[in-house]
C-alpha cells in the first residue's frame, strides 16, 4: 500500500550498525536519510539506557529529523509515556485539533481515527495555526497486519522540489484555513475548544488571531491567516509548512467533493484553505504540492513496540491505508508560537 512516488524502506536497516559506549546501536535504512534507527546492543531495558536515550534523542533529531527507536521494552500506554517522558517531560493538550482523536490518559492520545481504507497526506501537526508542538511521539500498540505505515518526508526537501513560481505565491499570500465545525461533517467546536461555553471559545480565538463567527443554525466557523513557509528555531532553515494541500476541497476524491458541493456553499465546507486574501488556490498548484511531498516520501513497516520521534518542523508525516486492527498512539511536545504576519 505504498503511494506511488514513496521510497518503501526494507524491514531491518542493512548499513552496519554503530554501537556505542551508553550501549545502543544506531543505523540507517538502505538509500534513505531518515528516519535514523536507535536499538539496544543488549536488552532493552529502558530505565538502565535512560541517559544513553536521551542523549541521543537531543544529539540525533536535528540532524535526521526523525528518530526511530527500535526494540525497547515499551509494551503498554504506560511504558510509552514513560519513554516519551526521559527526553520531553512536559507534553501538549491537542487543543484546537482538526481531526478526531482519543484521549487515553495524562496527555497521551490516539492516531488519527479516518477510517483504515483512506490515505492521510504528508503534513506537518498543526501548520494550520500559528501554534504547533515542535516534537511529536509516535508509538506502534499494535501493527496492522497490511499496510499502516506512517510516511515522513523532509520538509526542506518538499520545500526545494516546489517550483519557484508557487512557493514565492505561497510566501506572499500565505494560507487562510476556514473551518464549519460540526454537522456531523466534522470534528464538533465543543470537542476542538474542549469547552461548552461560546465566551470561552471566543477568547481562545481571539488571543490564537482566528476569526470566528456563529452561525444562523447555532454551529461555529472560523478563518485563520498562517504561514505557508516557516524557519525553524534552532537551524535556522526554511521548511514548507502548511496544510493547504489537506484542508482544500480538491483533497477530496471527485465523489465525495461533489456530493459536499450539492449540498454546501464552498463557504459552508467543513474546510477549506484559500490564499491569504482570500482568493481561491489553484488546483494545479496544489497538484504540484502534493507531487512533491509524494517524491520526497519515505516508508517503513512499524513493529510492535517501536516508538519515533519526529522534529514537527523538519519532518512531515501522513498515514497509509490499512487492513485489519492497528493501533498507534501519539504524544506533543515543546509549544512554538509563530510571530503573526
Amino acid at each position: 500500500m505504498t503511494e506511488p512516488g514513496a521510497l518503501a524502506l526494507q524491514e531491518a536497516p542493512r548499513e552496519a550498525a554503530r554501537v556505542e559506549a551508553g550501549g545502543l546501536a544506531r543505523s540507517c535504512f538502505p538509500g534513505a536519510a531518515l528516519p535514523l534507527v536507535v536499538s539496544p546492543a543488549g536488552r532493552g531495558d529502558v530505565p538502565a539506557l535512560a541517559a544513553a536515550i536521551r542523549a541521543c534523542a537531543e544529539e540525533e533529531l536535528i540532524p535526521r529529523g526523525a528518530v526511530l527507536f527500535r526494540g525497547f521494552s515499551v509494551r503498554s500506554l504506560s511504558d510509552f509515556e514513560g519513554f516519551v517522558k526521559l527526553v520531553t517531560p512536559d507534553l501538549l493538550d491537542y487543543t484546537f485539533g482538526s481531526t478526531p482523536r482519543s484521549h487515553l490518559q495524562s496527555r497521551i492520545y490516539t492516531s488519527t481515527e479516518y477510517p483504515a481504507h483512506q490515505h492521510i497526506p504528508l503534513h506537518n501537526e498543526q501548520s494550520y495555526t500559528l501554534e504547533w508542538p515542535l516534537k511529536i511521539w509516535f508509538h506502534c500498540a499494535q501493527a496492522a497486519p497490511e499496510g499502516g505505515s506512517t510516511p515522513l518526508a523532509d520538509s526542506r526537501e518538499v520545500l526545494r522540489r516546489i517550483p519557484a513560481r508557487i512557493r514565492e505565491r505561497f510566501a506572499a499570500k500565505q494560507v487562510m484555513y476556514v473551518r464549519n465545525y460540526g454537522n456531523g461533517l466534522d470534528v464538533p467546536w465543543q470537542k476542538v475548544f474542549g469547552t461548552s461555553d461560546r465566551a470561552e471559545v471566543e477568547r481562545f480565538c481571539q488571543q490564537a488571531g482566528i476569526a470566528c463567527e456563529w452561525k444562523s443554525d447555532g454551529e461555529l466557523r472560523t478563518r485563520q491567516v498562517c504561514q505557508a513557509i516557516a524557519t525553524h528555531p534552532r537551524t535556522g532553515e526554511e521548511v514548507w509548512f502548511n496544510q493547504a494541500h489537506l484542508f482544500h476541497v480538491s483533497n477530496l476524491d471527485p465523489a465525495a467533493r461533489e456530493a459536499l458541493l450539492a449540498v454546501f456553499a464552498e463557504e459552508d465546507l467543513p474546510r477549506n484553505a484559500l490564499y491569504g486574501d482570500g482568493s481561491p488556490i489553484e488546483p494545479d498548484a496544489l497538484e504540484e504540492i502534493r507531487g512533491a511531498y509524494r517524491q520526497a516520501s519515505v516508508e517503513f513497516a512499524w513493529r510492535e513496540g517501536d516508538v519515533l520521534l519526529v522534529d514537527n518542523m523538519l519532518v512531515a508525516h501522513g498515514r497509509a491505508p490499512f487492513r485489519g486492527p492497528r493501533k498507534v498512539l501519539v504524544a506533543m511536545a515543546e509549544p512554538f508560537r509563530a510571530e503573526a504576519s
